[in-house]
């Protein structure tokens, strides 16, 4: 698909992270022969030998035989001692027919193993190196793996469909009306809040859809202009859609209070890119009301560029400020406001040299008065950015609870969130220490409408969502959130009905 088109920049590199991930499970989703599940998450005292199991089942798809061989890991909360271990009563499970076959998960603590919510995957490899994965949340003491409620609509599309979802009770729910099938698809755009409308990026143009204010159905209006959009955003005044087009533009189409082209104003299509390589993460807007607004977009190797931006102008694109943002790493790959327009933060990869491959970085840009300059993050000058905690710093999500929270690329194998507690008086961003991980190669986040939910979709892997609730007495902090339900392979965007 043309999404990957750009993926060959990236660096790829095997790894884990401390947190406790919540995987959903798409049976088949790697076009495997078998599945993996588990019976549910476990909750144990510190040494205690009871209680302490989950069954592992491995179900055969069609006519599969052969062997299947099982292994645990655990990621456990940083800096934990006496860590959980896990362990398999049956490692190697054998088929000759469709019958299911299970193993037991046992979670071996002591009296000093340290409390927390820690993370066990299993994963099952066959003699045809298929990979399929599993994940039980482990509550050691006062560690919590948090149950879903319920979420606002979300929308999540993949290279060739467009599919609107909600949470309810733990269970992943498609919105009636809102499937589409959309060759070709690459970015999805949502109106502001009070607005009902849609965009999706594709190789047929840009296709508008209204939202169903009750029901959260959608209806497909008539594309429009580029057929190269790589990543799209709505302006907060919903009078203009912004494009980061591979054909090297970036174009500002005028839009209606319903979502449709407006025909009676002209569409601004004289800016020049940097580049024609546009990362999907890669457009972010300033917030409403913002006294210096900006259009910021990722072009990796060729760095971030930033333009002034005026919403009630004819023309609202200006020139590019310049210079452009030169890459501290190799790529620009995400950008994101500070919701106050305080700060722009911008995600780069091979950043640092890591012992533990964890290269990406996540730069902070101060804004002023017409201007965007890097803080400074030692003594003297802005030399060294924050570590983003991955090798792939793919979407930034910057809250209003004072928290911006990363998605990162792990390699080919993992990914995670990162999160960081802003103090907008240094300026400066401090680690949090409850990194949560997701499935592979996280492209996309989002609030759902009601504030409860950080939803994640991962592009690669067998586990396309990964959903977190905010922790109830500790601000900021994400807690694992257990989703089931059935989901399309391969998303490459979400978005959240406002």
């Amino acid at each position: 698909m043309r999404m990957r088109r750009w993926a060959r920049l990236l660096p790829a590199a095997a790894l884990l992270l401390a947190g406790c991930g919540d995987f959903w499970e798409a049976p088949g989703g790697n076009g495997s022969s078998f599945t993996l599940s588990n019976s549910g998450n476990i909750t144990v005292s510190p040494g205690a030998t009871t209680g302490n199991t989950a069954t592992i089942t491995v179900t055969p798809v069609s006519t599969f035989t052969g062997t299947v061989t099982l292994s645990c890991a655990v990621t456990a909360p940083t800096g934990a001692s006496n860590p959980a271990t896990c362990s398999l009563s049956s490692s190697s499970l054998t088929f000759s027919s469709a019958t299911p076959q299970s193993s037991t998960l046992t979670a071996t603590t002591s009296s000093s193993t340290t409390t927390g919510a820690y993370q066990f995957t299993v994963t099952g490899a066959s003699s045809g190196n298929v990979a399929e994965s599993t994940t039980v949340c482990v509550e050691v003491g006062t560690g919590t793996c948090t149950t879903a409620s319920s979420s606002g609509n979300f929308y999540i599309l993949n290279s060739s469909t467009l599919a609107g979802y909600y949470i309810n009770a733990g269970k992943l729910t498609s919105v009636s009306g809102s499937s589409y099938t959309i060759p070709g698809s690459s970015a999805v755009a949502i109106g502001p809040t009070g607005s009902n409308y849609l965009f999706v990026a594709s190789t047929s143009g840009i296709i508008p859809f209204t939202i169903n204010s009750s029901t959260g159905a959608l209806t497909q209006g008539t594309a429009f202009g580029d057929t190269l959009g790589q990543a799209i955003q709505v302006d907060p005044s919903g009078k203009w859609l912004l494009d980061a087009s591979d054909a090297g533009t970036l174009y500002a189409y005028p839009i209606t209070s319903t979502g449709a082209l407006d025909t009676n104003r002209t569409i601004q299509a004289n800016i020049s890119l940097a580049s024609t390589t546009v990362f999907p993460g890669g457009i972010a807007i300033s917030p409403s009301g913002s006294t210096n607004p900006y259009v910021v977009v990722a072009l990796g190797t060729n760095g971030t560029q930033v333009f002034p931006f005026n919403s009630n102008n004819a023309s609202p694109l200006g020139s590019a400020y310049s210079p452009t943002i030169a890459p501290y790493g190799t790529n620009s790959v995400a950008v994101a406001f500070d919701p106050s327009n305080r700060f722009l933060y911008v995600g780069e990869t091979n950043a640092f040299t890591s012992a533990t491959g964890d290269s990406g970085a996540l730069r902070v840009f101060a804004i002023n008065a017409s201007s965007v300059k890097e803080i400074t993050y030692s003594s003297g000058a802005p030399t060294t950015p924050y570590a983003s905690g991955g090798t792939t710093p793919h979407a930034i999500l910057a809250s209003s609870n004072g928290y911006v929270y990363v998605a990162n690329w792990e390699g080919a194998s993992a990914g995670n969130v990162t999160a960081f507690l802003l103090n907008a008086s240094t300026p400066s961003l401090t680690l949090q220490s409850n990194t949560v991980s997701t499935g592979i190669e996280p492209y996309g986040m989002a609030v759902d409408s009601t504030g409860d939910f950080v939803l994640v979709v991962n592009n690669q892997g067998s586990s396309p969502l990964s959903a977190f609730t905010f922790d109830a007495t500790t601000t900021g902090q994400l807690d694992t959130s257990s989703v089931t339900g059935s989901l399309g392979a391969n998303p490459v965007a979400i978005v959240a009905a406002p």
